[in-house]
């Protein structure tokens, strides 16, 4: 059933009435007032109800589309989105990012164990058969399941336990070990989730992954971790620095 919103315009005023109407909703939203999962008021309802026209509002329900605050879904209408983790393309670990923001991070260990890898033993900058910590954890945000983190580690820090890698972020622990991340080689695109994926992130089958593999390393150019993450993409965003100099 969809939630009515109160809204006031001012058509007396210089800001076009879809920015209004999108600011009254995206406040609705920031206090609470509508949740996520909840469904708006159709266009054809909402232009009624405010005496505006149809492609007004539509414009209005776009810019809140744009800004990830909304889903349109067909045959379901639109819907309150999830609170997207924004996340900066820099070093940091998404334990951290989360934490910082005021969520609840907890982490599933679903793989630890020693493997041989040619692909990621050259990323690494290591003989192909080296035998790498390899580590496969799904992250959560409170309930919500948010991400798989694939990493594979040299053999320095085979130490690193499942038992803490449930209690902190990798970055973390690298860093209590005296690694220090400060640069890193990363590619960021987005995909169909496989069969697994699409089960531990709880997505329907139409819903996408946004993916982010990276190499990192310290800053005397030795790499420290590869790793090979994949994100809900409704509940996740990257935000890009482009410096032109």
């Amino acid at each position: 059933m969809a939630v009515q919103v109160g809204v006031t315009l001012d058509r007396s005023s210089p800001v076009p009435l879809y920015h209004q109407l999108a600011e009254q909703l995206r406040t609705a939203i920031a206090s609470g007032r509508l949740q996520p999962g909840d469904q708006l008021e159709n266009e054809l309802a909402l232009a009624e109800r405010l005496s505006l026209a149809r492609p007004t509002v539509r414009q209005a329900i776009q810019e809140l589309v744009d800004r990830g605050l909304v889903l349109r879904r067909r045959g379901i209408g639109t819907t309150v989105a999830n609170p997207k983790v924004h996340r900066r393309a820099d070093l940091t670990s998404l334990f951290d990012d989360l934490t910082r923001a005021g969520g609840q991070p907890s982490t599933s260990v679903l793989r630890h164990e020693l493997v041989r890898d040619e692909r990621v033993a050259t990323a690494l900058d290591l003989p192909a058969d080296t035998e790498l910590l390899s580590l496969v954890r799904l992250r959560f945000s409170g309930n919500r399941p948010l991400a798989i983190m694939r990493n594979w580690l040299p053999p320095a820090h085979y130490d690193i336990s499942r038992e803490d890698l449930q209690e902190s972020g990798l970055y973390a622990l690298l860093r209590e070990r005296g690694v220090r991340p400060v640069v890193a080689a990363q590619s960021i695109g987005a995909r169909p989730p496989t069969s697994s994926e699409r089960h531990h992130l709880r997505l329907e089958p139409a819903e996408p992954v946004l993916t982010m593999t990276r190499t990192a390393f310290d800053s005397g150019g030795k790499a420290v971790e590869h790793g090979d993450h994949c994100y809900r993409a409704q509940d996740y965003s990257i935000e890009v620095l482009v410096d032109q100099r």
